[in-house]
Formats: C-alpha cells, structure tokens, sequence
C-alpha cells in the first residue's frame, strides 16, 4: 500500500520579511506512525525538489523530529520531493497534507493536488489533513460539480489560533471561514493548540501540530483493522 504526503513548496511572506514553509512535526510524526507499519511514503509538492522548514516549527524539543532531521532517507524524500506530474493516483490509497503557513498559499489553487486528491478518493482512498494543510480541500468537487466539503464535517487551524500565534495578519484568508464559506461543518477543540480531529467517513482533518500523529493512527484504524 502506498502513502502520498503534500507538502507546500511556499516559504516567503508577500509582505515579511520572515520566511515560512511546513510546520515540520505535521510531517514528521505522521511519517513515523506511516513508517513503523511498513508502508510505502512518497512525498510531493507542487513544483517538486525542496520543501521549506519554518523555522518556528523547530523551536520546541521534539524527538521525532530530531530522528528525522538525520535520517538520510527521509532527507533525500523531503529534499527532492515529486512534482504532480511525476505522480499516479491510481497508485495511492491515502493522501495526506501537511500544514504550516505555507500551504495557505500554494495548495487551493493548484488543480493537479486538487484533481490527484479527488481521484484517491473516488478509487475508494481516504483524503486527510492538518493544520493549514486543510487548505487543500477548498476547491476538491465532486462528480457532480459541488464543493467535496458540502456537508462534510471537518477541523483545520482555527481563527483563535491564527491570533494567538500572530498568523492572522500574515494569511491571505481565514481558513476556518473559508471551509464553511464551502459548506463544511467546521468543529474546534473548546482550548487552542490541543490535539484535535475530525472524521467523516474516508476524510480524516486535524486542527493543529499536535494532532498529526492521531491522524496518522486514525488512518491506519480505518485502513487495516475495519
């Protein structure tokens, strides 16, 4: 079974100075459940090659992400990673997009994400997110033409954290607000920055960092042990 992870190749502000990219455990937590079940991982972002880090991502201690920032395999994945023409769908059972500020810029509109993410799921895949990286979900439709997120219960990064952690002024939107402009049933933790996430049925989102690794786990629930 093959794992598609997206990336965003964004990493600069349009009116800062500071630079942006991945929330890098929103990767490499969800890489790490992925791997101990032996699954084959692909990484992939828009234009291929190297993924940014932001910075602030590597503030806090975090073991895993140790562990990886010396791995050579995944360095090499994350480093190089595919572009969406090197790229099968029919080849995936699950897709995941990471988040960090980043994502908000390059993943909406980018109709190879959008259509590779729409077709795992009509093959019967599963389609998660966290963080930003929900962002993606915005312009997935259906066979019929309407938002995929119509009616859809799910989670991202919310308004109150953007203020809490000053984003707010560097997005280009509300996240939160968009997914219900698109019908989502959008749901939040009661307290900012606790692991958080949302299903339903082959969709599984995270509002924050901190609910990666449940995704990753919930995934692998819903793929081998149903």
């Amino acid at each position: 079974m093959k794992v598609l992870i997206v990336c965003t190749n964004y990493d600069t502000y349009p009116s800062k100075k500071a630079k942006t990219g991945i929330w890098l455990n929103e990767l490499t937590h969800f890489y790490e459940v992925m791997s101990r079940k032996r699954l084959l991982i692909d990484i992939m972002s828009p234009f291929g090659g190297s993924i940014p880090v932001d910075k602030r991502s590597l503030e806090s201690k975090d073991e895993i992400n140790t562990k990886y920032l010396t791995n050579t395999d995944f360095l090499n994945k994350k480093n190089h990673s595919l572009s969406p023409n090197e790229i099968e769908p029919d080849d995936y059972r699950l897709i995941y997009f990471v988040g960090g500020p980043g994502a908000m810029w390059d993943f909406p509109n980018n109709n190879q994400i959008t259509q590779i993410a729409g077709t795992i799921y009509k093959n019967g895949g599963m389609i998660t997110a966290v963080g930003h990286g929900v962002a993606a979900l915005l312009n997935i439709e259906t066979n019929n033409g309407k938002s995929f997120l119509e009616d859809k219960y799910v989670t991202g990064f919310s308004n109150l954290e953007e203020k809490l952690m000053s984003f707010i002024s560097e997005s280009p939107f509300s996240l939160e607000d968009a997914l219900k402009e698109k019908g989502a049933h959008f749901t939040k933790s009661m307290i900012p920055f606790i692991e958080f996430i949302e299903m339903d049925e082959r969709l599984i989102t995270g509002q924050n960092a901190n609910s990666a690794k449940k995704i990753a786990i919930k995934a692998i629930e819903e793929l081998f042990e149903k």
